[in-house]
């Protein structure tokens, strides 16, 4: 049997400029089952590429594959809005090759399997959560027909054409650094650019699930809707040794220099932490790295900084997300304005660049709350003001209180626009368009100050910091165009 790993024609997110890194659940999912020795693999992405979607189908046909495989587990692809493009090229690939099998799992699908395969009908498979272990079961099942397929745990199957079965709940992967090293060798891995600027490019995932429990993360729609809340926040990691044996085969393999670690907080493990960085610097790793972590958790490891500062991180992300601590509240966020503050000081301090991602469109929100927002963030001073509309997904509270609402119908969204850079849902106070309004003033208005930019580009900073600013600020008039709701 051979599976080929599917990235079908996609962009990037409009504020990352031109930005593509191979798919890491594809990578990690690849390598597992050609370690198990029981599927050929390959790996097809058509976005490094610059494939289209006639290419796309020709390239098929050349691989002969028996399954297809698409999914991901990053929000930052292009949002929600990937789905839509899994789904298209699944509905392609049915018409053009109806004896492939198809196979899809992570985010979105995991959540709202249901849904997903009442709509698409091209969908054979979807996997539920982690996929290692149930497209394993899922591959032995369909050479051997051993069991039913609603035994298999985490494995979603139809039942004739009206019907979908599920499986029981499957368990989480206790330990992560029993997984295989990605297989990044089925990569086109010179193809790959972050933020425009930076070449020789990858992104690494090394942990799962997040300490946190935000109503509006993404990752809510990575996890089984029976168990979301216990999975989601089972937070695993590899040790700082097999982070390093990763990065040592990105720089010594692929050439790569620069990496973004993806993990939501890429820091939670303070004994990982030291032993990632010393590691690191005693293999003479010169690969550069941006992390994303949690306030409270960078405060926790200031003594730290210095030591990651001289392992290559040279960027970071914590969230803003809102303008005060009551409404940090409400969102289950768990930090303070006043942690975020002392957060981007003393990052700052070790010549380390900073991403304030801010959210706009939450429940209650007002043009008053936003314009507060705005100030907020402008205080606190982050070289990079990370913007996203609030866009529900499935298992999330948000989600929830959208139906409830009626300001979506799931079953009708237009996904394509879910990429968390275009409103798509009002407040209780503003429509749609005042949304798109508010947040594409606020972007505007962050990288109008003369004297934040003059700081940033005179600094100390590593110059891929002051590159991806530039980035940011060439695609603001991307980013007020995908602001504006037409009808």
């Amino acid at each position: 049997m051979k599976i080929l790993f599917l990235t079908p024609p996609l962009k990037a997110w409009d504020s990352h400029g031109f930005h593509r890194a191979a798919n890491q659940m594809h990578a990690q999912v690849a390598s597992y089952i050609r370690t198990k020795g029981i599927a050929q693999v390959a790996v097809l992405d058509c976005r490094a590429m610059d494939y289209d979607w006639e290419m796309m189908l020709a390239k098929i046909k050349e691989i002969n594959p028996d399954a297809v495989f698409l999914g991901d587990q990053l929000f930052s692809t292009c949002g929600a809005a990937v789905i839509w493009y899994f789904n298209e090229a699944m509905r392609l690939i049915k018409e053009k090759f109806p004896k492939i099998i198809t196979v899809a799992s992570g985010l979105w699908y995991s959540a709202d399997y249901e849904r997903q395969m009442r709509l698409n009908p091209w969908i054979d498979y979807i996997l539920i959560g982690e996929g290692e272990i149930t497209l394993e079961d899922l591959i032995n099942n369909l050479k051997i027909k051993a069991k039913n397929e609603r035994d298999i745990p985490g494995l979603v199957s139809r039942n004739g054409q009206s019907s979908v079965v599920v499986g029981p709940h499957r368990s989480l992967i206790p330990d992560l650094n029993a997984l295989p090293m990605p297989a990044y060798d089925l990569f086109p891995m010179d193809k790959y650019v972050g933020h425009t600027y930076w070449k020789s490019f990858a992104e690494m995932m090394t942990s799962r699930g997040c300490p946190g429990k935000c109503h509006f993360c993404y990752e809510w729609a990575l996890y089984d809707s029976r168990s979301a809340a216990q999975d989601f926040t089972s937070w695993r990691g590899m040790t700082g040794k097999r982070i390093v044996d990763e990065l040592d085969v990105l720089e010594k393999q692929y050439g790569i220099k620069t990496v973004v670690m993806q993990d939501d907080a890429f820091n939670s493990d303070t004994k990982a932490m030291i032993e990632f960085c010393e590691e690191k610097i005693k293999r003479g790793n010169n690969v550069g790295w941006v992390c994303l972590g949690r306030a409270d958790q960078w405060i926790s490891q200031q003594q730290l900084l210095p030591l990651m500062r001289r392992a290559g991180l040279f960027m970071a992300l914590t969230g803003v997300e809102v303008e005060d601590d009551k409404t940090l509240t409400k969102t289950g966020k768990g930090v303070t304005i006043g942690q975020i503050k002392k957060t981007i000081h003393i990052l700052r301090e070790q010549n380390i660049g900073t991403v304030g991602t801010v959210l706009v469109g939450l429940r209650d929100d007002t043009e008053e709350k936003i314009k507060k927002r705005l100030e907020t963030a402008d205080e606190i001073d982050p070289d990079v003001f990370a913007l996203d509309y609030l866009t529900p997904v499935p298992n999330s509270p948000d989600w929830r209180y959208g139906i409830q609402k009626k300001w979506f119908d799931p079953d009708t969204i237009d996904l394509k626009t879910w990429d968390f850079q275009h409103p798509v849902i009002p407040t209780d106070h503003l429509t749609i368009e005042e949304v798109g309004r508010l947040g594409a003033w606020c972007m505007r208005e962050y990288y109008s100050k003369p004297e934040r930019i003059h700081r940033i580009f005179m600094s100390n900073y590593d110059d891929k910091v002051k590159l991806c600013v530039k980035d940011f600020m060439d695609n603001i008039s991307k980013w007020e165009i995908n602001s504006q709701v037409t009808a």
